[in-house]
């Protein structure tokens, strides 16, 4: 026994040193690549349409705000249509922002873009679908846990495939501690952490509960957004959710954007390109068809 146990650690040893000896420090020469215009644009029900211009990044470029300012696009003409009306967007001045608020979002409509920048043409197109509610909304406790928990919602699929959703929620609420209260803890909507979309490609037709954690502004310093609470919607916080419906290409986009997320630094991910739907440049173009809810957590 103890001569194998000898042998076991001597073939060890061996192997170890093998490896050492195989390393050898690589050098990998990042081509650079052509710099692009990146939409951000959305519209959605009874809103006009919000859409943001800015340059692309190198990749081992720094994003921060400043840069984002910097790189926005300004003085774009940015066309929408919807094949009713035709308008030229304006731009909120000092930023790459643009908005139409003669073009409101409708249900079953197709809105074009098209964008004109730096000798550049951009178009997209999207569509709100039909709205898909939920059809309840809750909040549960989380295993033994005595005030956190997770929104959970029943749904019934129609039965026709190729739906596509999005989730989102805001707590409305203040805080009542630490250096935060008396604000409210939300300023927008954020989608949950670890996916925000899925499809009927498995569901189609059925109803089904699902469950969603709470989603937080990437980058946050707030004391529930970097303790035990991350994660989860606390007893007492009054939450309005939006769920939104959304065409395949809109899918596409955050399905591949979110996988991509999720996967940095693993080295066991698989890389996975982001599906923009611009055509000529990077981003997306999206269409939502929303629906609204409120949830007391209690």
């Amino acid at each position: 026994m103890k001569k194998r146990t000898i042998l076991s650690l001597s073939i060890f040893t061996l192997v170890i040193s093998v490896f050492y000896s195989c390393e050898k420090n690589v050098t990998v020469d990042i081509p650079e690549t052509e710099e692009k215009i990146v939409v951000e644009g959305y519209i959605e029900t009874g809103t006009p349409p919000f859409v943001l211009l800015t340059k692309s990044l190198p990749f081992f470029g720094e994003i921060n705000v400043n840069n984002l300012i910097q790189g926005s696009i300004q003085g774009a003409t940015v066309i929408i249509d919807n094949g009713t009306i035709t308008d030229t967007m304006i731009q909120i001045p000092g930023f790459g922002i643009y908005t139409s608020p003669a073009m409101i979002g409708e249900t079953g409509k197709t809105y074009k873009l098209t964008v004109l920048a730096e000798g550049k043409t951009l178009t997209s197109e999207t569509n709100i679908p039909q709205p898909i509610s939920l059809d309840s909304i809750w909040w549960k406790v989380d295993g033994q846990r005595d005030s956190l928990g997770f929104l959970w919602s029943h749904l019934t699929d129609p039965d026709t495939l190729g739906n596509c959703y999005r989730f989102f929620a805001r707590r409305i609420n203040q805080y009542t501690f630490g250096v935060e209260i008396g604000k409210q803890k939300d300023s927008t909507f954020y989608p949950p952490i670890g996916g925000s979309v899925f499809e009927d490609r498995y569901i189609n037709g059925k109803s089904f509960d699902l469950s969603f954690p709470r989603g937080t502004f990437a980058g946050s310093d707030k004391e529930d957004d970097d303790n035990d609470e991350r994660i989860y919607f606390k007893r007492g916080d009054t939450i309005v959710v939006k769920f939104c419906t959304i065409d395949r290409s809109h899918f596409e986009f955050w399905r591949t954007e979110e996988s991509q997320v999720s996967s940095n630094g693993n080295p066991f991910g698989s890389p996975q390109p982001v599906h923009s739907n611009i055509n000529g440049g990077l981003g997306v173009w999206g269409g939502y068809s929303t629906s609204f809810d409120t949830v007391i957590a209690q």
